[in-house]
């Protein structure tokens, strides 16, 4: 009889402890948990991703051995300055292109020297010279030559402004205007530049782009709000860049400035592909959506057909 219950009877040391298992409640929360933790990392490395890039940063990711850092760092000086900030400090220079300060400092001083900048106290300032670097590109681009005089006579018959612009980067750059009179509270210019994404000209030039080109530009562009009817929404920007790719022309209305209506269209190389937008803007008073349509359009189309076949 002993050695049956001997036999029977298991030894506790051998056999395998159970775990208490954790209650069903416990353990989702502990995956919801752990789930919270992965989705706010994912969503935090996402944004830190799409943070674009400081000009300083830009420039140090040239690492060719032929590229000139310095020069790339004086030109970005030059193009901090602007028509709202036209004197600057080295240390505003410093903060608007994350260059540092003594590299700032040095440019100054070569500018200076040169005669393209010069100084009162802390603020620094182009000189008129400065203009001599661009007369060269807008003088003998057969773009700016051509164009040039239709804009001269759309100004003079449609009574408003008609300027030309092309893709840089991330914006539109004035490269040839006509003015009127009338006066908008935008002081624009040749070599002004503007956002791309909320101009009639930027998208019609957004338009022109491939779909890389295009995925390029949304992945570095910022949209940010100008007025309250600026479109910043990435797909529905998608979706009227298509609709002005079928329609070809752009109409924006009080997205860069309140009471601004602005339209544009293409001007197309032998190639066919787009090389430059013409445009023409007036405030909302003085003319309706159907009436930019019907009175400019036609002549924005005219204009631009007979700049294509002056093109080379």
């Amino acid at each position: 009889m002993q050695n049956i219950v001997s036999n029977t009877t298991e030894d506790p040391r051998k056999t395998p402890q159970k775990k208490s298992p954790i209650p069903t409640s416990a353990a989702a929360t502990a995956k919801a948990d752990s789930d919270l933790d992965v989705d706010i990392d994912t969503e935090v490395a996402t944004v830190v991703a799409a943070k674009p890039l400081s000009i300083a940063e830009q420039i140090n990711e040239l690492t060719d051995p032929s590229f000139m850092t310095s020069l790339a760092r004086g030109l970005a000086v030059i193009k901090a300055f602007s028509d709202h900030r036209r004197a600057m400090t080295i240390a505003q220079l410093s903060q608007k292109t994350g260059i540092p300060r003594a590299a700032v400092r040095r440019c100054l001083y070569t500018l200076k020297q040169l005669g393209y900048a010069d100084s009162e106290a802390n603020n620094f300032f182009l000189k008129p010279g400065i203009l001599a670097l661009g007369y060269a590109f807008l003088s003998s681009t057969p773009l700016t030559v051509a164009a040039q005089p239709y804009l001269n006579e759309l100004s003079h018959r449609l009574k408003e402004s008609c300027v030309l612009g092309v893709l840089d980067q991330n914006e539109v750059m004035y490269v040839a205007r006509s003015h009127t009179s009338r006066v908008l509270s935008l002081a624009l210019n040749t070599g002004s530049r503007l956002p791309a994404y909320c101009t009639a000209l930027g998208r019609v030039l957004l338009a022109g782009l491939s779909a890389t080109q295009l995925d390029r530009y949304f992945a570095s562009v910022v949209l940010a709000p100008h007025t309250e009817r600026t479109v910043v929404s990435e797909q529905k920007l998608r979706d009227i860049l298509f609709e002005v790719r079928q329609r070809g022309f752009a109409v924006v209305e009080e997205e860069l400035e309140t009471g601004l209506r602005s339209i544009a269209v293409p001007i197309r190389g032998a190639s066919g592909a787009t090389v430059a937008a013409l445009s023409i803007g007036a405030q909302v008073g003085r003319i309706s959506r159907d009436q930019i349509e019907d009175l400019f359009l036609p002549s924005l189309l005219n204009a631009s057909n007979e700049i294509c076949l002056l093109l080379p």
